[in-house]
């Protein structure tokens, strides 16, 4: 077995998955070699664990995993692991959604680990937040939510997004911390302020006493630049924005033609 073994991070939309959500059956097995070397694999997504735990049964890990961009880390197989739970403060958030409502927006929603509150009903979104079948409520959030939430999302037009983003860094930097999702989706997505990847990736290294010299980790999007600079090896997918691309210190295919595989068998020879 791997004497020093290396901790791997995969990020999941536009970096492990292809473009149509599924993991290749060529990563799939040289995920399966790296773990059978000795190293350490796991998850490190922006999304909630829900959505992710097919990905994480399907790949047989048994880490613990980071979901909500670092403000839920916890270990599905593992109650003694603890869970890491970092919230925003109510009072916060119904000030930003008083905010948000003068901006003429989409939609709202607030999640709370599973439960998904939707200010307005919303047939394309609750698509999207219906994976895993949590709890999803409808109606004002100032009257239906009674905690602290793990994180909000506002779904604007295209030209209001950088408005919003704006009040938000000079109203309450101190306190939120917020991301644009990638195209096609005008949404931007709130937690607690100082909460990345790299937060969540660190807990799991510390757990399993590996130097960040020995992390890779791989990411295409924004909310993988705090994880990318924190790892020895910062993998930029092919397809990475140019901010991602720039933080990055290695670099690989495209999310389409098994970026994280080649990177992978290539750098630890399996």
């Amino acid at each position: 077995m791997e004497t020093n073994p290396f901790l791997i991070a995969l990020d999941l939309d536009g970096t492990l998955l292809k473009d149509d959500k599924t993991i290749s059956d060529y990563s799939k097995e040289i995920i399966a070699k790296a773990k059978a070397a000795g190293h350490i694999v796991c998850i490190a997504t922006g999304r909630p664990f829900r959505s992710s735990s097919m990905y994480y049964d399907e790949l047989q890990l048994t880490t613990p995993i980071v979901n909500f961009n670092g403000a839920y880390v916890h270990h599905p197989k593992n109650d003694q692991w603890g869970t890491y739970h970092t919230t925003l403060d109510l009072k916060v958030v119904k000030e930003i959604i008083e905010v948000a409502e003068k901006h003429n927006i989409h939609n709202m929603l607030a999640e709370i680990i599973d439960d998904v509150y939707f200010h307005y009903h919303d047939e394309k979104l609750l698509d999207v937040f219906s994976m895993g079948n949590p709890e999803v409520k409808i109606g004002d959030l100032r009257k239906n939510l009674g905690n602290d939430v793990t994180s909000i999302l506002i779904h604007a037009a295209e030209e209001d997004v950088e408005k919003i983003r704006t009040y938000l860094t000079e109203v309450h930097a101190e306190v939120v911390d917020h991301r644009r999702w990638a195209a096609p989706w005008h949404v931007i997505e709130i937690i607690k302020s100082g909460m990345n990847k790299a937060i969540g990736l660190d807990r799991i290294a510390s757990y399993y006493h590996i130097p960040a010299e020995r992390v890779i980790a791989f990411g295409d999007e924004d909310n993988d630049i705090e994880m990318l600079a924190y790892a020895g090896h910062g993998v930029a997918m092919g397809n990475a924005i140019d901010k991602v691309k720039a933080v990055a210190n290695k670099k690989t295919r495209t999310n389409e033609e098994d970026g994280v595989a080649h990177y992978l068998k290539d750098v630890l020879s399996l």
